[in-house]
């Protein structure tokens, strides 16, 4: 897997900022240029984000698939596409931009739909006769759409669990065959797991800082499920739900009794690059990692000396019934609204995210996890066993992703600025932050419209 600084909260906002630039110049009507004849010989051009080898080889092989069956349809690709560099493509348009678009930025859907910088799919939807509830899971539908308005599909997952060393639990005394199930396990697991040295740790048994390597205050409450938004009046929740505060006050806690913020920051600051094979889980700085199925393959690969385990993210203590489910994202498809070409674009993406061959080929090639619910059953996926938790956690009926917004990704910037305050100790009321919050979030969504 390559670099991918994409998926922390500071790249969706940068992502954001660019959308906002030109969300006036987009028009996304429905079946804007979808007058081209899909049968007619034609090129068109794909922009993707993937850049490793491995990945790339992935990409092209589906394309090859997808001219095999259209021979009329060729694609040209262009890999190593940023959201800023899609964003500038889609304002600025011109023949030489892409007809079919993808991003890894899911927070962002929100922003694509309800500016046009993603074209309406409704119409090729219906048009294919596409019965979407019967293909692609729920959570994964909900974060490819804003206000019933649906401007892309969902390519690929990510979901999210725990990865723990099997050989650090035996040699703490506790069973790698139980995982922790609740918070208060991960809580009590981490304090066995953590060896001290000096002032310092020599094994941490979980990271809980925000700061962490993908514990963010919204992967964490892929554990709570929250509502983020009233559906009534669009105003934030996160004051008045009580996961919110729930999940935070359980995260202080982690911080409080592993050693708090200031030790616990001053270790991770010896932790190696998150995307490469200094990561800490690798090295053995920490036993146990919130982290998305990718991390599998890079640990594989980075052939850590210990057995490695995987299970669903814990769940809060009253919720145990719920074990099992997990935060879910992932990479979108869409069409430029500015192309000229939409039907024949629109061929590519529904071959390469409803296409049960080329859905599964293509999470065999880049080991995520399928978007169908025939991919994620296929006797075809050849990934290693352990994965089966990620296929379970995909398909788990309360496995959730954040609300969309209008803006993009800044309520969850917003909710981790003042997280971060709390995990700190600059904050001692924590309802009254957590309101203050929801006012800021109400606020940065009216001035977007």
């Amino acid at each position: 897997m390559p670099a991918r600084p994409r998926r922390r909260a500071v790249a969706a906002l940068a992502a954001t900022a660019s959308i906002a630039l030109f969300a006036s110049a987009c028009t996304g009507q429905a079946g804007n240029g979808a007058t081209d004849d899909p049968n007619a010989k034609t090129t068109i051009t794909f922009w993707h984000g993937w850049s490793a080898e491995s990945e790339v080889k992935a990409i092209n092989d589906n394309i090859k698939r997808f001219e095999q069956a259209h021979p009329n349809i060729r694609v040209n690709v262009v890999g190593n596409i940023n959201d800023d560099k899609l964003n500038q493509a889609l304002r600025t348009g011109g023949s030489k931009g892409p007809d079919v678009v993808s991003s890894f930025t899911t927070s962002n859907v929100g922003k694509f739909c309800s500016s046009g910088a993603f074209a309406d799919l409704k119409p090729f939807i219906e048009k294919s006769k596409l019965d979407l509830g019967k293909i692609i899971p729920k959570t994964l539908l909900d974060y490819t759409q804003f206000e019933g308005r649906r401007c892309a599909m969902p390519l690929l997952t990510d979901a999210y669990g725990l990865y723990y060393n099997k050989d650090a639990f035996r040699a703490a005394g506790l069973d790698p065959a139980k995982p922790p199930k609740t918070y208060s396990e991960l809580l009590a697991y981490a304090k066995k797991l953590t060896k001290a040295k000096g002032d310092g740790y020599e094994r941490l048994g979980f990271m809980p800082n925000y700061h962490g390597y993908e514990t963010t205050t919204e992967h964490y409450l892929g554990s709570w499920g929250p509502s983020y938004f009233d559906p009534s009046t669009g105003r934030s929740t996160i004051a008045s739900d009580p996961a919110v505060a729930e999940m935070m006050t359980t995260q202080k806690k982690m911080v409080d009794e592993l050693g708090g913020y200031a030790k616990l920051e001053k270790y991770r600051t010896t932790f190696g690059d998150e995307w490469g094979a200094k990561h800490p889980f690798h090295t053995g700085q920490v036993a146990m990692q919130l982290d998305g199925e990718w991390r599998l393959g890079m640990a594989t690969d980075a052939k850590v000396p210990f057995d490695i385990g995987v299970a669903p993210m814990p769940v809060p203590d009253d919720r145990a019934a719920e074990y099992g489910k997990g935060f879910l994202s992932g990479t979108i498809m869409g069409i430029a609204p500015q192309s000229k070409k939409q039907n024949a674009a629109w061929e590519l993406v529904r071959f390469m995210t409803t296409d049960t061959e080329a859905v599964v080929a293509f999470a065999n090639g880049i080991r995520n996890v399928p978007s169908t619910f025939d991919a994620l059953k296929s006797p075809n996926l050849k990934l290693d066993p352990r994965f089966t938790t990620f296929l379970d956690i995909a398909r788990h009926p309360k496995s959730n992703t954040p609300a969309g917004a209008v803006n993009g990704a800044a309520h969850l910037n917003t909710l981790q600025d003042f997280a971060l305050q709390y995990e700190k100790g600059e904050v001692s009321d924590l309802k009254a932050g957590l309101e203050k919050t929801a006012r800021q979030i109400d606020t940065d969504i009216a001035k977007a419209k």
